[in-house]
């Protein structure tokens, strides 16, 4: 039978409450037991977003760059640790969430006002710069940031989306032989079943989870995750 489909933001999904959409015979994923203890709601954000944005290119043995450490590029510093990234960086002015990437796993974290890119590389031993750099913050300077400090023949994967046009120096592009690849949602359902795996073989996704609350609390809840010194804020409607 047709399904009703009610959107959590008009903005985001306008269409949904107004169309009706058959089911089909597929099968349900049924989250694992990590997801159940109360991380569920999780399930859609990082099965998605942070996972198919951070394997996007081959990880393994590289030196990543996280441009943006909101919730999901917590979680996608996270999922390119666990995948064998050398270095992991991240870019983020907010000393709040600088602190967070750190214990997500990042190697080493650099306020972007204060700090040029190409001055981890002598530290962390990179000889030519980053090889995959994932930008999730949708601000120029970052993107333009991370296009100068790649590697020759490196991969950017852009999630982060702008308010602005953008404008690019695409000879760098060209002559670093860079490959740019835009990232919306996720591969169905291949990138679900690599965060299953991950999370039931260890990744730990809890410290991007700053703030709780209970539904009645609401406003305090946006309010916290508006106010910017949060990573991932939940609201319980159990309580």
């Amino acid at each position: 039978p047709p399904i009703r489909i009610a959107a959590n933001s008009p903005d985001t999904f306008p269409f949904a409450a107004r169309r009706r959409f058959p089911i089909f015979a597929t099968p349900m994923i049924n989250p694992p037991d990590k997801l159940k203890a109360g991380l569920g709601v999780y399930r859609e954000g990082l099965g998605s977003n942070p996972c198919d944005t951070a394997l996007a290119f081959p990880v393994m043995g590289e030196d990543v760059l996280v441009s943006g450490a909101g919730p999901i590029g917590l979680m996608a510093t996270a999922v390119a640790r666990y995948a064998g990234a050398r270095h992991v960086v991240v870019s983020e002015p907010n000393a709040y969430r600088r602190e967070l990437a750190l214990r997500m796993g990042a190697t080493l974290v650099v306020d972007p006002h204060e700090r040029a890119l190409s001055d981890v590389f002598a530290e962390l031993e990179m000889v030519e710069g980053f090889d995959v750099a994932l930008e999730m913050s949708g601000n120029p300077a970052a993107l333009r940031a991370a296009i100068a400090a790649m590697a020759h023949g490196g991969g950017i994967a852009i999630l982060g989306i702008p308010t602005e046009e953008i404008a690019l120096d695409v000879n760098a592009i060209v002559f670093k032989m860079l490959t740019l690849r835009g990232i919306y949602g996720r591969e169905m359902y291949e990138t679900w079943y690599k965060m299953t795996v991950m999370l039931r073989s260890g990744l730990d996704i809890t410290p991007a989870i700053t703030h709780r609350f209970g539904f009645r609390e609401h406003e305090a809840a946006f309010a916290a995750a508006r106010h910017g010194d949060s990573g991932k804020v939940i609201m319980d409607w159990t309580t």
